[in-house]
């Protein structure tokens, strides 16, 4: 000690010393502040596999993350305490066909509103589909990008989506919104706007594609075959090239992702299946091989029961469409209810999206869950495909899933907090999905508290 002490020409320089050496070790033994918690009470849970409930028990949350799960959880002083008095504890619900910036058709944001308006809609949208108790959504294709980052960031609230960016369109296509006289490469408003991209041959699909990962997408979208809201496409057409496909789908595996497609018919499908792709939207006039080619191979597909079941079931009800896209709805309907029931059947893993914007529709986003009762499918097999069902197809984007650090559609121990407490069983009584203004008591997104009205 007297050593040290001889290396010091003043007590004031040891004293100097000494507080230094004190505070670079306060500074790089500091305790981080614990995360809060939220411990709920008293519940029954719905994991999002079990074909049952369980007994009542406790929820322990901390952070954004389920930390335990059984009875009589300890929480920290400060947490907060919720008692659930034995209602239902769900995932929260996940739709994997949303458009939150196509409001009444494909054509008004680019006709009728500029970008600015469209993007306050599509906030309006979203805190509706939270209401809901929808704490996740996947972008079947538009220029929701930077509505995305801005949730993961926390400057919007809202459900975690999951974007695909533009839509990839042939000329022609089901993305192509433009006006009859338009000529090949007058289409740019559609790639300045972020909408879509029309894309013709494997150099631009690429690009395209490239494109939409470069700015947060987490699955690309392309339109394989014709539709019936759009005026150039008719709905028997087969459209992109398998090399077009194949080219989309190898950027995607690049990033560790992968593609899904708008598609109606065999033909279309199974182009696309040849190709990598790995979901199927609406799928309506397939034949029953193709289901059992999707079943074999692990092809998903992408549930529209409403706007095929209901809302196609009265094409002279929809009066933005022309007569030639209202005999196109009316084909759909016809072939949607025998498709539901063969994928049933052959056990194809299916997920909902509703595929419904709009004010007419927005508040009806479970109604498309509610539906597939209509073909046959339980309330446990429904229940799966809006929720555990859904976050096995959204982990498909590999590490271009931002949302990686705990499970979704789930609840169970390192689960995201996503979770809905319902005064009653699902299982039993589907349809208190569509009761959620008075029968959701609490929503929760995240760990954080959307809605709470438990009395």
């Amino acid at each position: 000690m007297s050593m040290f002490l001889r290396g010091f020409k003043s007590i004031t320089q040891l004293a100097l010393v000494t507080s230094c050496i004190t505070f670079s070790i306060s500074v790089f033994s500091f305790e981080e502040e614990p995360l809060p918690q939220t411990l709920i009470k008293n519940v029954k849970v719905w994991d999002g596999t079990s074909k049952k409930l369980s007994g009542p028990q406790d929820v322990l949350i901390e952070g954004e993350l389920i930390k335990s799960i059984g009875k009589g959880l300890k929480a920290n002083n400060d947490a907060t305490v919720i008692d659930g008095k034995e209602m239902t504890m769900i995932p929260g619900l996940i739709d994997m066909h949303s458009h939150f910036c196509i409001q009444e058709g494909m054509l008004v944001g680019r006709n009728d509103y500029d970008q600015m308006a469209m993007g306050a809609r599509a906030y309006v949208a979203m805190l509706q589909y939270l209401d809901q108790g929808f704490t996740t959504a996947r972008s079947a294709g538009c220029n929701d990008l930077g509505i995305a980052k801005a949730i993961n960031n926390g400057l919007l609230k809202g459900p975690r989506i999951f974007p695909s960016g533009g839509f990839l369109s042939q000329t022609g296509g089901h993305a192509d919104t433009g006006s009859f006289n338009d000529q090949p490469g007058s289409t740019d408003d559609l790639e300045r706007h972020g909408f879509g991209y029309i894309v013709d041959g494997k150099t631009e699909v690429r690009r395209a594609a490239r494109q939409n990962f470069r700015a947060g997408a987490t699955q690309i979208k392309l339109m394989a075959g014709g539709g019936v809201a759009s005026e150039f496409d008719p709905i028997h057409a087969t459209q992109f090239s398998v090399e077009e496909f194949e080219a989309a789908v190898e950027v995607a595996r690049d990033y560790g992702s992968y593609v899904l497609v708008h598609a109606y018919h065999d033909r279309s499908v199974n182009r696309a299946i040849d190709a990598g792709v790995r979901v199927i939207e609406h799928n309506f006039l397939v034949s029953e091989d193709t289901i059992e080619r999707m079943a074999d191979e692990g092809v998903a597909l992408s549930a529209q029961a409403v706007m095929s079941l209901e809302a196609f079931g009265d094409p002279e009800s929809i009066t933005f469409f022309s007569p030639d896209q209202k005999a196109k709805a009316e084909a759909v309907n016809k072939g949607a209810t025998q498709m539901f029931k063969w994928a049933l059947e052959h056990d194809v893993l299916i997920v909902t999206g509703g595929d419904m914007f709009g004010p007419a529709y927005n508040n009806r986003q479970a109604d498309n869950m509610v539906w597939m009762q209509k073909v046959g499918a339980t309330p446990y097999q429904i229940m799966k495909m809006g929720t555990s069902n859904a976050a096995e197809v959204l982990s498909w984007s590999g590490d271009m899933n931002p949302y990686k650090y705990g499970d979704l559609g789930v609840i169970k121990e390192g689960a995201y907090a996503d979770l809905v407490l319902v005064d009653g069983n699902p299982l039993e009584q589907l349809e208190l999905l569509n009761e959620y203004e008075t029968k959701f008591k609490l929503i929760m997104k995240n760990g954080e508290v959307h809605k709470n009205i438990i009395d």
